[in-house]
């Protein structure tokens, strides 16, 4: 009774529209003939795409860049408002969750001003530090200008989830260690972090899965420097602009399913590990 709402919400907007991607992943729909059955063909134009796979590898490559630096940072940010050094720690929770609760649109909009060549003011103050001109939306620097952007959106997510474990610790485990004449750093590192493993292993987990569906921020700075993101920069760009650019929706459902693979063998490999680890059994 308590969880049939949560399944029937996952019923009708995960289940169903799972099982009509792959149905409709199977169909091919011409100008001339119409939607026939063509079996796997959608799915071996997908897994001979270079622009899909090139946008699989570069989310890998923000993945493994991006998660452990919000990681830390988060780490970081939380254990030094545990451990009662820092005032007004409640305030400064807020400040770090603020960007977490503005809308990922709204987010990238306000970065790509503040980035803008020769408009944004740390563009300007860039140019005025570094030698050359910098661009943030070159073909160069747009993946790390997403990845700042991304670490500035999910690190305060990432430390409130942190701080809640870092004080679910017993106290007198720090008072003991206190008592042994540890220094703060020690207890952070050799104390605290070990104990706060099994979040930081589900934290990783799921910054993983939302890089590997990274959307919002290369389809909007798309908007300010077009020829920087490619038609596949990302796998879920690569899907958006099959279905809605080209208006081939059997192919995109393909890819769509191809994609959700992807993330469930990652995930399976993550439970996995975890299990390994003995957070379940």
């Amino acid at each position: 009774m308590f969880i049939s709402p949560h399944m029937l919400a996952l019923g009708l907007f995960m289940i169903v529209p799972t099982v009509y991607a792959v149905y409709d992943s199977l169909k091919t729909t011409r100008l001339i003939g119409g939607t026939h059955y063509s079996g796997l063909s959608n799915y071996r134009e997908v897994l001979h795409s270079s622009e899909f796979w090139d946008g699989v590898r570069r989310v890998l490559v923000f993945a493994a860049i991006q998660v452990p630096l919000t990681i830390a940072l988060a780490f970081f940010l939380a254990a030094i408002l545990d451990s009662g050094v820092v005032r007004f720690s409640r305030f400064f929770r807020t400040v770090f969750f603020m960007p977490f609760a503005v809308p990922g649109v709204v987010a990238a909009v306000m970065w790509s001003f503040l980035l803008l060549p020769g408009f944004g003011p740390y563009a300007k103050a860039a140019d005025a530090v570094l030698p050359g001109h910098v661009d943030f939306f070159s073909s160069r620097m747009i993946l790390p200008t997403i990845i700042m952007i991304v670490i500035w959106e999910w690190t305060g997510y990432n430390v409130t989830i942190l701080y809640t474990s870092l004080k679910s610790i017993p106290r007198e485990v720090t008072e003991a260690a206190v008592m042994d004449g540890a220094r703060l750093g020690t207890i952070i590192l050799r104390l605290k972090l070990p104990m706060v493993r099994p979040t930081i292993t589900m934290l990783v987990f799921l910054n993983t899965v939302g890089a590997l569906q990274l959307f919002t921020e290369p389809s909007i700075l798309a908007a300010f420097q077009p020829q920087s993101v490619s038609y596949g920069f990302t796998p879920s760009l690569y899907v958006y602009n099959t279905a809605v650019g080209s208006g081939n929706y059997n192919l995109g459902a393909a890819a769509a399913v191809v994609l959700a693979l992807i993330i469930g063998a990652i995930s399976l490999a993550a439970f996995g590990v975890r299990r390994r680890n003995g957070e379940f059994r």
